[in-house]
């Protein structure tokens, strides 16, 4: 009978299976682990000995995710450690190591149905303009440099001179126009952006490849940060570690830009036009596919430039763009 400590050997091998067969992204393959260390933890309290694999049937990880519920955690964390157990007990199977998968008769959790917020297109145009009259150092409205995140009380952030100003355009620019996930944003590498066609090569979950096209607000962008972009490897040429010359969004060593790093730009800019915003990258994905849906677009291209899998994650966008539909009526309507 093989111990937990055997398990533990299991959980390696199912996570070099998910990096090097199923090409999962990194993330999920950390979420995964810290989720199944979590599940061997609760499995083998203090003093007390670590139970056969072949003990794990469904009534424990029934007790798991009971005790996950009692402390409060979020549903959607209990459906993705589920999943995770999921994967991982079928993983055991198909290797022999189990007769069956014990995951497999637990429920998920019954997860609320949630609407991404988006932005008007009248809004995002707005957030962008703004944006892209500081990159390109006009004079705003009232005379002033840099025009309305100049003229805002949290400019102290000095923007006007800074390097990376363009880039954070360009960033921005792009996750709206190609509708890109944080991830395959800070992935990309200069080969593949054909800046002449203005298509970029995504790749996306699974290793998936697919092509985008953005529009001409964001080739001006990408046009305008590609001379910083030679400045940033330039001044670190010689600093410890070197610099990532291949990726495209570069930080302010010239190394690959973060996802986390994204999401403080993000943040950063938000708080700048409109503090009341709660927008995060993936925001900008949302709207890229509300704005598309609205103008007339067909769901099965959204799919295609999303890179979604199944056509039913493309369709949360429907009750978005009917919401929005909804929002305008009401405003409008003389009897709404």
């Amino acid at each position: 009978m093989e111990k937990l400590s055997g398990m533990k050997k299991n959980v390696a091998k199912f996570l070099e299976y998910l990096r090097s067969v199923r090409n999962a992204s990194p993330h999920t393959i950390s979420n995964y682990g810290k989720d199944l260390d979590q599940f061997q933890a609760y499995m083998t309290p203090p003093g007390t000995p670590p139970p056969a694999m072949a003990k794990l049937n469904h009534h424990a990880i029934r007790e798991f995710i009971g005790h996950l519920h009692q402390t409060g955690l979020e549903k959607s964390s209990i459906a993705r450690k589920l999943a995770a157990l999921r994967s991982f007990f079928k993983f055991c199977q198909r290797q022999g190591m189990l007769k069956e998968n014990p995951a497999r008769l637990v429920p998920t959790p019954k997860l609320p149905k949630r609407i991404p917020a988006v932005l008007s297109a009248e809004e995002m145009s707005g957030f962008l303009d703004q944006l892209a009259a500081s990159a390109r150092g006009r004079k705003g409205a009232k005379g002033q440099r840099d025009g309305a995140l100049a003229a805002s009380p949290n400019s102290r952030v000095a923007i006007e001179d800074s390097l990376l100003l363009r880039r954070d355009r360009a960033i921005l620019e792009l996750l709206y126009a190609a509708g890109l996930r944080v991830s395959e944003l800070t992935g990309l590498n200069t080969v593949d952006v054909e800046l002449k066609d203005r298509v970029v090569r995504v790749t996306g979950k699974g290793r998936k490849e697919r092509i985008v096209p953005y529009g001409e607000k964001a080739a001006e962008a990408l046009a305008l940060y590609w001379p910083e972009r030679e400045k940033l490897l330039r001044a670190n040429s010689q600093a410890p570690g070197g610099t990532h010359p291949d990726a495209i969004f570069l930080n302010y060593m010239g190394r690959r830009l973060t996802q986390r790093s994204v999401g403080r730009i993000v943040k950063k800019y938000v708080r700048l036009v409109n503090i009341n915003w709660d927008l995060h990258p993936h925001s900008l994905r949302h709207a890229f596919a509300t704005h598309l849906l609205a103008d007339g677009a067909d769901l099965r291209a959204i799919q295609e430039l999303l890179g979604h899998q199944s056509l039913s994650t493309t369709q949360r966008y429907t009750h978005a763009s009917i919401r929005q539909l909804m929002d305008t009526y009401d405003r409008a309507h003389p009897h709404a």
